[in-house]
């Protein structure tokens, strides 16, 4: 008979990201957070960075009525400088936000304790580490102080820290506090996204890196020694797919205990005729955009294409996403006109004036603009990775050819000056999305994609797409996701896949369309969190048994 999984009386989880969007990140917790509070309720606590000191953070409503007799004694007995509400999100969890700034005339004892303790080298920190080791010490010292006021012995309580830059609370709680059990998350290896950032083979000589050694190389000494001390010590180290499992065992020299898939939300879809509606809008708002920018009038039957994310050239496939469309508009095969939307925030200066003039005006154009490829003009036009590559190919939308490629280099917030749709929203009009990354831990931007019926082509370099390799009877593109085989060495090999995937979806029939985009939303169907949030409960159970056989041993 299987195990009873111990489940916590009290969840804490502590990221950079809690109110603070800024990546992949934000979307496990937020997405999330309903799931873990419907069976928690409030016991279930997020602890974030208070980067809004006396302003107001749309993401946070301050609560004068949660935790305040505790609060007040933080405040009064313990100096600490907290702010507690609720995170306006599904689920609407309890957040208690930490001013991090009075520990900083601190570092240098706090940075001792650590090595003392945990063989941290915090000698070598330099830019963000300074701040994000400061978050974590005071996190780990909040919820010190809440276990002490509020809890017992015989309350278990999980403390999850996400990345390195929480490492140092899991650290600290260990120590200060032995009867939490410990949880740390890498959503990515810092060694590991370095190593694929400096454009040195990752995959092929893994098995040959040594984590220590490359983080001396690189300059990444100390956040490598904080996310690798932090793995070992912590009662279930996890992460989040089996392709960064291989990175932890070989640049940590640790393999999770538990491996936590990024689950997702579907509750904005929308659905039935307000999907319908969307689609429509956000297609008519892509083609007038185009227009406006090319001079043609492209038809509701060309084919859209897009990519997405943060704008890592190399990592996220961008470089050879537009190689693909380079070699796609001289395809024989390709049977509907291909108009490709590359949406990767870089240094963006405003929105272009003219293209704004014609935008607001009802006509339609039959000249292009200056520039016939970008929405918004960049603060330093000759310096850009797209922009250079869309020179070095000579892809700059002639009449003639059959590939159209737009950049819209800032983010989709829906009031950027030319789109002015909110990402999902914009999302919705396509016909296609493509993210060949080659160093993408999970990827989140091919699951929205398939969950708002967007086929989507990504690689087995990607979570997510190995993910969907491990699928039962998935057949590529015709349900919905075509995962290509990535490596180090086979760029151009991937170049010609993503050519020939698209060529041939311009050929399918409306009917084979409507199918293949409804097998897409099956495939996301299947990574929502109720199917993921199970390996979470887990990794509690783990955790707390080691806590307790830890402190046993100390006894």
């Amino acid at each position: 008979m299987a195990q009873e999984l111990l489940t916590p009386d009290y969840i804490f989880e502590a990221s950079w990201e809690v109110c603070n969007k800024v990546g992949g990140i934000y979307t496990v917790l937020s997405t999330r957070a309903n799931t873990l509070q419907n069976k928690f309720r409030d016991r279930l606590i997020f602890v974030g960075p208070d980067f809004w000191r006396g302003k107001e953070n749309p993401l946070f409503t301050e609560s004068d009525n949660l935790c305040a007799a505790w609060r007040k004694h933080a405040v009064e007995e313990e100096k600490l400088q907290v702010r507690v509400g609720r995170w306006n999100i599904p689920g609407q969890p309890i957040v208690i936000l930490v001013d991090f700034q009075p520990f900083f005339p601190m570092r240098n004892e706090i940075y001792t304790e650590m090595w003392n303790n945990f063989q941290v080298d915090s000698l070598h920190g330099y830019g963000d580490y300074d701040e994000a080791s400061m978050f974590a010490y005071a996190t780990g010292k909040v919820v010190e102080s809440f276990y002490r006021f509020n809890l017992t012995e015989n309350d278990s309580v999980i403390f999850q820290a996400h990345e390195w830059m929480t490492g140092m609370a899991a650290l600290y709680l260990q120590k200060a506090v032995p009867q939490i059990a410990t949880i740390f998350t890498t959503h990515a290896t810092s060694i590991g996204r370095s190593i694929a950032g400096n454009n040195k083979p990752l995959y092929d000589y893994l098995f040959a890196y040594n984590g220590d050694q490359m983080a001396r190389e690189l300059n990444m000494e100390s956040k490598h020694s904080i996310e690798k001390q932090t793995a070992h010590y912590v009662d279930c180290f996890t992460t989040v797919s089996e392709i960064t499992n291989t990175e932890c065992k070989e640049l940590l020299d640790k393999e999770a205990d538990v491996i936590l898939m990024n689950g997702f939300e579907d509750d904005f879809v929308p659905q039935g005729a307000a999907f319908t509606a969307k689609r429509r809008k956000a297609r008519q708002n892509l083609l007038r955009v185009a227009n406006c920018l090319l001079g043609q009038e492209i038809g509701n039957d060309v084919l859209i294409v897009g990519t997405s994310g943060r704008y890592e050239f190399k990592n996220k496939g961008i470089n050879v996403f537009l190689e693909s469309l380079n070699r796609l508009n001289r395809d024989k095969n390709l049977k509907k006109k291909v108009l490709a939307f590359v949406n990767v925030p870089g240094w963006v200066g405003e929105p272009r004036e003219d293209l704004k003039q014609r935008l607001a005006s009802k006509k339609t154009y039959d000249t292009p603009l200056e520039c016939p490829f970008i929405t918004h003009w960049l603060r330093n036009m000759t310096h850009d990775q797209v922009l250079d590559m869309l020179k070095y190919l000579g892809m700059n939308n002639r009449p003639e050819d059959n590939v159209k490629v737009i950049f819209v280099p800032c983010y989709l917030d829906g009031k950027d000056g030319i789109i002015n749709q909110h990402y999902y929203d914009a999302l919705l009009g396509q016909d296609l999305s493509c993210y060949p990354s080659y160093y993408e831990p999970w990827g989140y931007t091919p699951l929205e994609s398939v969950a708002f019926r967007v086929p989507t082509i990504t690689t087995d370099l990607a979570g997510f797409g190995r993910w969907v390799n491990g699928l039962k009877q998935h057949d590529g593109i015709k349900d919905g996701v075509e995962v290509i085989h990535r490596s180090d060495y086979n760029y151009s090999e991937v170049a010609d896949a993503i050519k020939d995937t698209i060529s041939a979806y311009s050929a399918k029939s409306d009917k084979e369309v409507n199918q293949i985009r409804k097998r897409a939303a099956q495939v996301a169907e299947q990574a929502l969190w109720k199917h993921f949030i199970i390996y979470y409960y887990q990794a509690y159970d783990v955790a707390l048994r080691h806590a307790a056989s830890r402190l046993l041993r100390r006894k």
